[in-house]
Parts: structure tokens; C-alpha cells; sequence
């Protein structure tokens, strides 16, 4: 996965607040296996923690603007998102928005963006108050993306994932396709509390991973809004592959097996291993959204 080097990089997409003082309430949901936990139940790459079940009850908390302000200074060209973890978060934000706002205006649509929160260990947001514990998610309360980079480590290292940088890329598209969702008002059909194979949980979040694959299918073909030219030159077979093989790795299969030692599909909010590679896989071949209706 490369990106154009002379590609100037939107930073006002993304908020770095990675070391700052989080104001107000405490996450309920803590590291080791209270960690593990959550994972179990909730899973990763999901939606705010409100609807894992892990809000503080402290709604209103925010983040307060990082001091450093690390991407402002150092992700600045699509050369640095080549070189820098927390710069290609910033490039395939980007290029995701780049192409959603197109899709949305060539269906006659307004595409609302949403800013991705760079975070470390915990953070505050209209959807309560979560820590790095339940990995990356979007908020519907105030239409943010919430990524602790570590996460990508702990995709190897916990998870089993072959990492690179498209697995990295499908986590952040992952997410902005539930931004889609909300958008569109399939969001919602996640929340009535049911789990399962077949339940809406599942349904939501297979249709956020065809999403992420219709985005890979035109990601080296969508124009940067600055530049007229696509933000990213390069997406190789292999890094489809990477991708598929952390859609296989968050598979609510592979992980309760993992970590409870037997599946329980009946418990299942996210789907299967082969589920998730599935709806990736369609959304990547055709490049079509509509071919993204998971309720069917």
C-alpha cells in the first residue's frame, strides 16, 4: 500500500489528542481481563461504547486539544503517510472521505464528514467514556471515529493478524462504514438488543466491512480532493490479503474460541471469521454499495 508522496495531507480530519488529560468520569472498562471481556461481548471495530454496554454514565465528557498536536507537524505530505503509522491513519482518512463524499453527490446525496480521535488508554465522548480496552469504534452521539494506534499492535501480537498497513486501512474504513450507516439510517438497526448469527448486530457490522471493501475497490482511482490525483498509487493483492486475514482475525468465532475456548453463535454481535472475509470480498469485487444489503 503506497501513498503519492507529493499528496498534501488533510490534518484537520483527524484530532490527535494522544497524552492529554481526559476531563471528567472514568471508563468502566479496564485493561488485562476486564479487557477480555469486553471483547468477548462486544468485540472489536464497533460502534460507542454506550452500546457495548460500557458508558461511565458521564455523557458529556470530551477530550481536551493535545498540546503536541503531533499529526500537525509531522503528517504533512503523502511521503510521511509512507513512512509514519499515525500519518497513514491521516492519508486513509483522507482518501475513505474523498471517496464517500463522491458516492454520496453521484447518488444526489450530501456526504457529512467525521474528524477520526487519535487516543491513548481512555477517552470521553458523547457515547460515554471508553478505554483503549475496547478498541476502535464510532460514536453516533457526535459522529467521531475513536482509535488508540496500539490497537494495531495488539491486532498481531493478541489477535493473530499478519498486520501491514491495509490491515490497518480496512480497521479505520471498517468505521466509516458505520459513519455511512448513521447516515443512511441503518445504524440504529444494531440497537435492539439482540445478538446471534442472524441478528441485526451481525447484519450492521458485515454491512460496515462490505463498506470498507467497496472502498478498497476505488481507493486508487478516487481523486484527492487537493491534488485532482488518487492519494493512493499502490494496493497489491497482498494487501488485500492482510486485510481479509484481520477481517478473519475479529471474527466473533476466532476470538471466543481464543479466549473462552468455544463458540457460542448465539452470542455472536459482529459475525463469523468467514462471514466478515465474505462481506469484505463483496464489497471489493463489485464496488458497488448496493450490493452491501446484509439484511436481505
Amino acid at each position: 500500500m503506497q501513498f503519492d508522496d507529493d499528496a498534501d495531507l488533510d490534518t484537520s480530519e483527524v484530532r490527535d489528542v494522544r497524552g492529554s488529560r481526559i476531563p471528567g468520569g472514568r471508563a468502566t472498562v479496564g485493561g488485562g481481563i476486564i479487557g477480555v471481556i469486553a471483547l468477548i461481548l462486544g468485540l472489536f471495530f464497533g460502534v460507542g461504547p454506550d452500546q457495548l454496554g460500557l458508558s461511565s454514565g458521564d455523557s458529556g465528557t470530551t477530550a481536551t486539544a493535545s498540546s503536541a498536536a503531533q499529526i500537525e507537524q509531522s503528517c504533512r505530505t503523502g511521503q510521511d503517510a509512507n513512512t509514519r503509522d499515525d500519518c497513514r491513519t491521516v492519508a486513509v482518512v483522507n482518501s475513505v472521505q474523498d471517496f464517500w463524499r463522491r458516492e454520496f453527490s453521484r447518488r444526489g446525496a450530501r456526504y457529512a464528514d467525521a474528524k477520526t480521535v487519535l487516543f491513548t488508554d481512555r477517552i470521553g465522548t458523547a457515547c460515554g467514556a471508553a478505554t483503549s480496552a475496547v478498541g476502535p469504534f464510532y460514536c453516533p452521539g457526535d459522529r467521531q471515529v475513536y482509535l488508540d494506534l496500539g490497537f494495531f499492535d495488539d491486532l498481531r501480537t493478541k489477535f493473530g493478524s499478519t498486520g501491514g498497513p491495509f490491515a490497518e486501512a480496512y480497521v479505520v474504513a471498517h468505521e466509516y462504514g458505520h459513519h455511512v450507516q448513521d447516515q443512511m439510517g441503518t445504524l440504529s438497526r444494531s440497537q435492539d438488543g439482540r445478538t446471534g448469527s442472524n441478528s441485526n448486530a451481525v447484519k450492521v457490522e458485515l454491512q460496515a466491512d462490505c463498506y470498507a471493501g467497496v472502498w478498497a475497490h476505488h481507493a486508487t482511482t478516487t481523486p484527492d480532493e487537493l491534488t485532482g490525483r488518487p492519494l493512493i498509487t499502490s494496493l497489491t493483492p497482498a494487501d488485500i490479503r492482510d486485510g481479509l486475514d484481520a477481517a478473519a482475525a475479529v471474527g466473533d468465532d476466532r476470538i471466543q474460541e481464543k479466549f473462552q475456548g468455544r463458540v457460542t453463535p448465539e452470542s455472536w454481535t459482529h459475525g463469523s471469521a468467514a462471514q466478515r472475509q465474505q462481506w469484505f470480498t463483496t464489497g471489493f469485487r463489485s464496488g458497488d454499495m448496493a450490493d452491501c444489503n446484509t439484511f436481505r
